[in-house]
């Protein structure tokens, strides 16, 4: 009878392990779908497409990996190359990654699967009274040794581990689009630092042949000064032109060392160690046919959307979490041990000891904690929810400033270049008239600071113009990605 008994016992427990497992594969709480990209079509509301016949706006085409490249120097790639592989900052993302996704590897190994230990005890012990109750058993003071091994197994009843492995794979993709969005970052930075070092030479070059000038006007108003056809006031004046030019080059050699400081500093390096290779405005090419993703497309690449995208992911899984804790849990445990009171008997038949034992713990009463602790992460999802459709918002708008800041600096190089032309000219005409007598040296001098400003305004523009390419590059993010999370192995489905 005893053994129908037993029979009977295990045919049920085999029955409620069964249904327990086919429960276990139901996951509560939301499946996570990327909310649709905004209907929007154009960034602008005139349209973008456009520019001048420098440069032209192609619509639906993304731009390339190395970006860089589009500027054609070889200079600038060498320099990209090192930073990218060097920066500090950038290591340090790499490694969070790393960890984020070992995190990931970490909870599907202690959530969803089995627990497997092996233990041993060796001990003396002294059983009391209490334990047998009014009787006359008495035991004396023992000696023990245990071994075997142990397994504990929490069945996933309402899914709660599997959205808790989902909410860490989230992480981990939020990792991998931050370090793409740093790569992108460092590479705005570096570009940006080689194009400070090219204005400021650009700038230096032009300025010292200001400076030329000035020092041959005061040559010469020197020489009328001799002759009695200038005043001590001409002199003066064209003196202080040139120190006024002077004062100019302290302030652009500043900018060109600081930028090259920084641009070793990006690279991995010290000032001091590294020989920062200079780039003149002349090496590099302006790209003219210039990429433009689509907004639907700019959702679906853009690191910083793509990462408020994966937090959004991880968000919508603690709502599972939440909700799977307003379930039963089912724990299994198992362990067959050997006991013995000596051990040279530790591993003999008589000795083996098995357990089997399933446990049951649901919420009756808790103050409505869980219930709002659930409410809780459906409001954090809300939150996400909200601030991923202003990351959204704003990527547009970055988009967008970036294509007017490139017409408008079109329209100033035009500017611009009408301006030098005019200064040009007016200046020619000045010095004419001065060598007949028919003006003084300060409408001279007026004419070429108005001639100086012209050439220093031309050479600032062409130096944004590059600038707001770098920056267009930039806020479309870059290339292709080079930072994909890698797929994880997770037991079951997560959606």
């Amino acid at each position: 009878m005893d053994r129908i008994v037993l029979k009977d016992n295990r045919w049920l427990l085999a029955w409620l392990i069964a249904c327990t497992l086919l429960v276990s594969s139901c996951t509560v709480g939301p499946d996570f779908v990327p909310p649709p990209p905004p209907a929007t079509k154009t960034y602008t509301p005139e349209g973008d497409t456009g520019l001048n016949g420098l440069q032209r706006i192609v619509p639906g085409q993304a731009p390339e990996a190395q970006w860089w490249r589009a500027f054609g120097s070889p200079v600038l790639d060498r320099v990209m190359a090192q930073a990218l592989n060097d920066n500090n900052d950038l290591a340090a993302a790499r490694a969070r990654l790393a960890a984020a996704r070992e995190e990931v590897h970490a909870t599907i190994g202690s959530d969803l699967w089995p627990q497997i230990s092996l233990a041993g005890e060796a001990g003396r012990k002294k059983y009391g009274v209490a334990l047998f109750g009014p009787s006359d058993i008495s035991i004396a003071p023992f000696t023990y040794y245990t071994f075997g091994p142990q397994v504990r197994y929490l069945l996933d009843f309402a899914g709660g581990e599997r959205r808790t492995v989902e909410q860490q794979q989230a992480f981990a993709q939020a990792e991998a689009h931050r370090l793409e969005a740093l790569r992108l970052s460092l590479a705005g930075h570096v570009m940006a630092q080689c194009l400070e070092i090219a204005s400021a030479k650009a700038q230096e070059a032009v300025l010292n042949d200001i400076i030329g000038e000035d020092r041959k006007n005061l040559a010469l108003v020197r020489i009328a000064r001799r002759a009695g056809a200038a005043t001590r006031t001409d002199i003066l004046s064209a003196q202080s032109q040139l120190a006024r030019d002077l004062t100019l080059l302290p302030l652009l050699r500043q900018q060109l060392s600081a930028a090259r400081h920084a641009l070793a500093i990006l690279a991995g390096k010290a000032p001091a160690d590294w020989h920062v290779p200079d780039l003149s405005l002349s090496s590099l090419t302006l790209p003219h046919d210039l990429p433009l993703r689509l907004p639907s497309e700019l959702v679906r690449h853009r690191p910083d959307i793509r990462a408020s995208e994966a937090r959004l992911h991880a968000a919508a899984a603690a709502i599972g979490i939440a909700t799977a804790r307003l379930y039963p849990h089912i724990t299994l445990t198992a362990n067959t041990l050997q006991e013995s009171l000596r051990p040279e008997t530790l591993f003999n038949a008589a000795g083996n000891t098995w357990a089997l034992a399933a446990g049951l713990t649901a919420p009756i009463f808790n103050g409505g904690s869980l219930r709002a602790k659930r409410r809780a992460a459906e409001d954090a999802y809300r939150a996400s929810l909200a601030h991923y459709r202003q990351v959204i918002l704003e990527a547009f708008g970055q988009v967008a400033d970036v294509l007017k800041a490139l017409e408008h600096d079109a329209e100033l190089i035009d500017a611009q270049r009408q301006a030098l032309e005019t200064a040009q000219a007016a200046l020619n005409l000045a010095r004419l008239n001065y060598r007949a007598g028919n003006i003084g040296v300060l409408q001279v001098l007026d004419a070429e600071r108005l001639s100086n400003e012209a050439r220093l305004g031309l050479t600032r523009s062409r130096v944004r113009q590059f600038q707001d390419t770098a920056l267009l590059y930039l806020a479309l993010g870059g290339g292709a990605s080079s930072t994909k999370a890698a797929p994880l192995p997770c037991p079951g489905a997560v959606r």
